[in-house]
């Protein structure tokens, strides 16, 4: 048994305990995958980070990123967390960017102000949705068919698949039925009117229940790949804010923006927790 530097953080939000909760364990380099993963079980968090000196020479760090389940190569509200975590543990970039390296590869963040943003990785599987899928999720989602204003597969790791509604209340409305939805990991996304009083442009909402999470507060993965699909197919512009978490007392906020031909996903990260974990 050993004594690690453990943070627990709250990610895309300047609030805390509105976002989404991150446990981050620093300089793990002596843990193995099933002592990660059993403490990733253990916090039950949607998320559990290990920092670990990175293989590659370009990068910062290197991180591993666990659910409950099962480890994911990448995840957005992790990457931000852990960068967070990172920097305020003393990490000094190389360069004018940190370099995270993850199951992906490597990850571009940049700072801006008191947020942190990461450059999207590119889709591991984009297209058309199958009707058969498409109709699955018509019936987890509880909706008809016609609901579903557009599609396609948007998975950079955790296996997304996007949806868009025709509006914020569509999808706030939602009701899922999770055992249908068993296999399918689904985002929706919605565009807010003026008449809904919110700052954000966009409601998302995010189900896994494969992994043990029905409903994820904050998804920085699932926001990455929608705006690489709605910037990319000329649903939304190049620049904007989603809300996530809304419908389960969360109140997240996202920043999407377009630069060149990088789809960079922003946002808040704050401290909650600071201590060590005995493993």
């Amino acid at each position: 048994m050993a004594n690690f530097v453990y943070r627990q953080v709250d990610v895309f939000t300047g609030v805390a305990l509105k976002g989404n909760g991150l446990g981050v364990v620093i300089d793990a380099d002596g843990l193995t995958s099933e002592q990660m993963q059993a403490f990733a079980n253990w916090t039950n968090l949607s998320e559990t980070t290990f920092l670990l000196k990175p293989t590659k020479p370009e990068a910062d760090y290197r991180v591993r990123i666990f659910t409950p389940a099962r480890e994911l190569p990448f995840a957005g509200h992790p990457t931000l967390g852990s960068c967070h975590v990172w920097l305020g543990h003393g990490g000094k970039p190389k360069a004018e960017q940190v370099v995270q390296e993850c199951g992906v590869g490597l990850v571009n963040l940049r700072r801006q102000a008191k947020r942190l943003a990461f450059a999207a990785p590119p889709c591991k599987r984009s297209g058309a949705v199958e009707a058969d899928i498409l109709d699955r999720i018509a019936k987890s989602l509880r909706v008809v068919p016609s609901a579903i204003k557009a599609s396609q597969w948007a998975d950079n790791g955790p296996g997304w698949v996007g949806v868009l509604l025709g509006s914020r209340a569509d999808v706030l409305a939602l009701k899922p039925d999770f055992a249908a939805m068993q296999g399918l990991a689904i985002g929706v996304v919605g565009p807010s009117e003026p008449k809904d009083g919110t700052d954000a442009d966009y409601e998302v909402r995010a189900f896994i229940p494969g992994d043990g999470i029905a409903e994820d507060p904050v998804t920085g993965s699932l926001n990455a790949s929608l705006g690489q699909w709605l910037i990319g197919s000329g649903l939304a512009p190049a620049k904007y804010t989603a809300a996530q978490g809304t419908a389960i007392g969360r109140a997240g906020r996202v920043y999407i923006e377009k630069i060149g031909q990088d789809v960079w996903v922003g946002g808040e990260t704050v401290t909650c927790i600071e201590g060590t974990v005995t493993l």
